[in-house]
């Protein structure tokens, strides 16, 4: 029997003794589906932000800062299965989940045009109180399928949340500015000047917190910020 072969029967057999299930709506996965299954990408919608510059959440974010580009995979609504997966990504130990989008998405931008456009990402960082409680970074893991794809450095050490704030959820669009406004800092010497950054998060609301990491990576020398999300809510 080749390799090849055995391995197909191997993972026949502890695919029907440990099923996999879609991460999204927890039915059956079935051969060739990763994590979310074809069913659930079709139906969960997604924004093509990246074929149009001057997309709404371009629009929406530029008038409070000057971003290059800003888009999003998915269109985030209460209770649909986008939910359901940010918060599987978030909460339930799955941070091989945010790798995968990353792949996914980053795929996406490089075949419309994108590579060569930054020089580096850089995820919107985590406290390190509640990184240590959820053991990753959940923007980081979606970062790395992001580079895997772009072929671009990870910059994890040079933006840092010295401030542990309070859930952004049910606050109000000021109140989420002044939560976060002066809560991020720089260690620029890890950082090459004019660097043109792609910043990534998993989810982007008011865009308070993308605002107050834009605002400081750029007050650091940057030469331009752009961002990237799972999803727009």
């Amino acid at each position: 029997m080749r390799t090849s072969d055995f391995n197909t029967v191997v993972n026949d057999f502890v695919s029907l003794f440990f099923p996999r299930y879609c991460l999204a709506c927890q039915g059956p996965l079935v051969k060739g589906e990763d994590m979310i299954c074809t069913v659930c990408m079709l139906e969960m919608p997604q924004t093509n932000f990246h074929m149009k510059h001057d997309n709404s959440l371009r629009e929406r974010l530029h008038v409070r800062m000057p971003l290059l580009y800003a888009m999003a995979l998915f269109r985030f609504s209460k209770s649909g299965r986008v939910q359901e997966l940010l918060h599987t990504l978030k909460y339930k130990n799955q941070p091989e989940l945010g790798i995968s989008i990353g792949k996914m998405y980053g795929e996406k931008l490089a075949t419309s045009g994108y590579v060569g456009q930054w020089d580096s990402i850089i995820p919107v960082p985590l406290h390190e109180s509640r990184f240590r409680k959820r053991g990753y970074n959940q923007s980081s893991k979606f970062a790395e399928g992001l580079s895997d794809k772009l072929h671009l450095p990870i910059l994890e050490d040079v933006l840092f949340r010295k401030v542990k704030t309070d859930t952004q959820t049910k606050k109000t669009k000021l109140n989420r500015w002044e939560n976060v406004r002066t809560v991020f800092e720089m260690n620029s010497q890890g950082m090459a000047p004019n660097n043109r950054v792609l910043l990534v998060d998993d989810v982007v609301t008011t865009g308070a917190t993308l605002e107050a990491c834009a605002q400081t990576l750029m007050e650091s020398g940057c030469s331009s910020v752009s961002i990237a999300c799972i999803a727009e809510a």
